[in-house]
Formats: structure tokens, sequence, C-alpha cells
């Protein structure tokens, strides 16, 4: 818990414009750990050259090695995309209908034949599971949608990005649950950061197919 405070306050101040040096004179925080939590917050040249000119030594120099070593970094992950984008090549309808039985067998709810259910934090994750039952036949306008939300969450705010990234309407939503403790607590923030969303449809025939889907793909494997 302490650590991910610290995390929390190092960006907070990166995000004021403090060098490495200043936010590890602060928060006695390695210049090692610093680069691996900080990676995503360059400070700009105009930044840089204002704590140069105000003496904080070697700035210039540590920004320059670090924002050299995130362009290599993301060279290499691009040449990795291009890689395997070439590798696997275009994906057909029926191996987009297959991904979705396994997507489902990983994170999918088992608990009733007559549910289909997927929560997740990442929006991307949940868009592609609400286009696979969409080639089942299912129709969004009649999904539910259940937020697991956090108490010092802009409830408002949060149900907006969901109805944005999932192109559902708000009536889709039921009331939200609540959380007692606070986001400060979740360790992926920064990544998605709005809560857990559950994508819900009771349906006896999809639920069943569903499951008989997934106990198919079990079994044969």
């Amino acid at each position: 818990m302490a650590r991910i405070k610290d995390r929390e306050k190092a960006i907070k101040l990166r995000l004021g414009g403090k060098s490495y040096s200043q936010i590890k004179q602060e928060l006695g925080i390695s210049k090692s750990t610093l680069s691996y939590w900080l990676r995503d917050y360059p400070l700009s040249p105009e930044r840089i050259k204002e704590l140069q000119n105000k003496g904080v030594r070697g700035q210039r120099s540590i920004e320059k090695f670090r924002n050299t070593m995130a362009k290599k970094r993301q060279k290499r992950l691009d040449s990795v995309l291009c890689k395997v984008s070439n590798d696997i090549g275009s994906i057909s309808k029926r191996e987009m209908f297959v991904v979705g039985f396994f997507l489902y067998w990983a994170e999918g709810t088992k608990s009733s034949t007559y549910t289909t259910a997927m929560a997740n934090t990442d929006p991307t994750m949940l868009k592609f599971f609400i286009e696979w039952l969409e080639m089942l036949g299912v129709d969004r306008h009649r999904l539910k949608v259940k937020l697991h939300l956090y108490k010092d969450m802009d409830i408002d705010a949060e149900t907006l990005f969901w109805i944005k990234k999932l192109k559902i309407s708000r009536k889709a939503f039921t009331k939200p649950y609540i959380k007692e403790s606070s986001s400060k607590r979740i360790t992926y923030k920064g990544r998605f950061g709005h809560g857990t969303c559950n994508i819900i449809f009771n349906n006896r025939d999809i639920g069943e197919y569903v499951h008989m889907g997934v106990k198919m793909l079990s079994t044969s494997s």
C-alpha cells in the first residue's frame, strides 16, 4: 500500500514539473525506480531548460538519456508489432467467432448457463465481447451494464465514459455498485482506472450455446 502511495506522489510531482532529482530528494525513492514509474511522464524540452537554468544539476543529461531510451523502446515495440501483425495476417469472421469462445472461457461468467456476462476494466476487451455477442445474434440494446466503482469517483463522469466507449444507451446501465474503498488503492491506475464494467445478457438459448461452446473447447483441448 505504501508503495502505491509513493508512486502516486511521484507521478503527481512529475506532472507538476519536478525532475528526477527533486522527486528523489522529496520521497527518498531511487532513480531507477522513478525511471520505471515515470517512463510515461516525460518533461517537455521547455521545462528541462527551465530546470537547467535554475541550477538543477544533471537534469538535461538525465532527461536526454531517458528520452533516448524511451525512443529506442518504442522503436523496438513498433518493430515487434509489425512482425506479429504480419505473422497473424488478416483475421476471418470465423476466427473472430472462435476467439470469442476462448475469451469467454478465460474471462466470462460461468455460474449460470442462463446468463452470458463478462466483467473487465479494459474497454477494448468489452467492446470486442459486445461485437462477438452481436455475431451470435444478440442486439446490443438488450444488454445490461453494471459498473463497480469507488466512492471517491465521479459516478456520472465514469458512466458517461463507459457509454461513449461501448456505444451503449444510458438506459442499459443499472444502478452501479459503489465500493467503500478508495480508487487510490487501485494498482492499475493510469492504465484504465474507470472501475469495472460488467456486460450482462440474460437469455437461456444464448447462455447455453456459449457455455456449451466453451465446454466443447475444454474437452477437445
